[in-house]
């Protein structure tokens, strides 16, 4: 079967259930021998811009064009059975309605299966959605249970705590945005308290005396899109706010920065990773630190000594 995925998390899945795309978005580097694939779509937005700036693209964007463009002669060429998009969000990958359309338009005889998880049942109910389009139903059957048996040793772990802090996760800092969909429901899992939103709740913009307000007792910084290093280069876009300082979760070294690009906001077996990332962060003395490589300290991005919590 020849499939198209455009976007990073459906690209994650068809590797996971023993596939290989014939095509991928331009975004999809996971695993690494997806960067390698043709891309069906680019982006209208320069995604090494500032975290301000990138937004006042994607504003710019919406208005226009769209954020994302279909490569009509790439995904001709590519000639799939299937193409996997997205219907969560314009600005994270390409949405199924252009998909529809360049399909249509290019004639081509195809299904276009479209996920939209705002849970972590969702993600697995894709998997299994995938599974039986690509004709893969035992395999996704495996790799759910083995997913959500992790996901019941994380939250039968979490069971011990003798506290739930107050947690904070951002995916945007300019403007800052608190994280939906999964998220609450993560930090649940892990032991945490997110007082920012529901399970289920899209991701929205949220004014800066709403985070004092809450004082998140630890806070963690993952925007979408963006690598620990990209990260640092913006994050001023906090730091540099009335009263960063004496938030209790920076002032007590319990503030973060998780890799945004490759883990938190993308829908696939990997947030499960992202899970149990995060609750090495809320919960130390219960679970494994994350790899410096997925999380650090923020005090270590600003070149300022950590501090034990």
């Amino acid at each position: 079967m020849r499939i198209v995925t455009l976007l990073p998390s459906a690209t994650e899945i068809v590797y996971a259930l023993g596939l290989e795309p014939v095509g991928t978005s331009h975004e999809c580097d996971y695993p690494p021998e997806a960067a390698a694939k043709p891309a069906a779509n680019r982006s209208r937005v320069d995604a090494e811009a500032s975290s301000a700036a990138i937004d006042s693209q994607v504003l710019e964007a919406e208005d226009g064009e769209g954020v994302y463009d279909i490569d009509l002669d790439t995904l001709d060429r590519l000639d799939p059975d299937l193409v996997v998009s997205q219907g969560i969000c314009d600005v994270c990958a390409v949405d199924s309605v252009l998909v529809r359309e360049a399909v249509d338009e290019l004639d081509l005889d195809c299904e276009v299966l479209t996920t939209d998880p705002h849970s972590l049942g969702d993600v697995f109910a894709d998997i299994r959605r995938i599974g039986n389009a690509t004709d893969t139903q035992e395999q996704a059957d495996e790799l759910v249970a083995d997913l959500e048996a992790r996901v019941e040793a994380v939250a039968r772990t979490a069971e011990d705590a003798m506290e739930r802090p107050r947690v904070a996760v951002l995916d945007w800092t300019d403007p800052v945005m608190t994280a939906g969909h999964w998220v609450p429901e993560m930090v649940d899992l892990a032991g945490g308290s997110f007082g920012l939103a529901e399970s289920g709740d899209t991701s929205r913009p949220r004014k800066w005396n709403a985070i004092r307000e809450y004082d998140p007792e630890v806070l963690v910084v993952a925007p979408c899109g963006f690598d620990l290093d990209q990260t640092a280069e913006n994050l001023a876009d906090l730091t540099d706010r009335e009263d960063w300082d004496d938030l209790t979760a920076v002032r007590e070294g319990r503030a973060y920065a998780l890799d945004g690009h490759q883990f938190m906001n993308r829908p696939g077996p990997r947030l499960v990773d992202s899970l149990e990332h995060l609750a090495g962060i809320v919960h130390p003395d219960l679970f494994d630190s994350p790899p410096t490589e997925a999380a650090r300290p923020l005090r270590t991005l600003r070149g300022e000594p950590t501090v034990e919590p």
